[in-house]
């Protein structure tokens, strides 16, 4: 089993900055791709942003170069750094994390509103 538990959402005004964290606990050694999802009312969750263990990572194209994924696999945490943020941001925010074995896990969401 796998918690994941975000933070750092909240209130920003459009061309701001926000930092997204997820603290990852349980048995975080089978954890191989983390990312981050977002999802507004009646669309559906898009991916943001992933990366793996190994560092790789992918983002999606309306946040590439405004948003930065990164891991401290030393303290099991996952950072989503969002600049230059826009209205259409507006979403909460996931967590994700899926095994080696192909297991994902998510965590509750974290809102991020911007607005002036």
């Amino acid at each position: 089993q796998v918690q994941l538990v975000e933070s750092g959402g909240g209130l920003v005004q459009p061309g701001g900055s926000l930092r997204l964290s997820c603290a990852a606990s349980g048995s975080i050694f089978s954890i191989n791709a983390m990312g981050w999802y977002r999802q507004t009312p009646g669309k559906e969750r898009e991916l943001v942003a992933s990366i793996t263990r190994a560092g790789s990572t992918n983002y999606a194209y309306s946040v590439k170069g405004r948003f930065t994924i990164s891991r401290d696999n030393a303290k099991n945490t996952l950072y989503l750094q969002m600049n230059s943020l826009k209205p259409e941001d507006t979403a909460v925010y996931y967590c994700h994390a899926r095994t080696f074995s192909g297991i994902t896990y998510w965590g509750k969401g974290t809102q991020v509103t911007v607005s002036s």
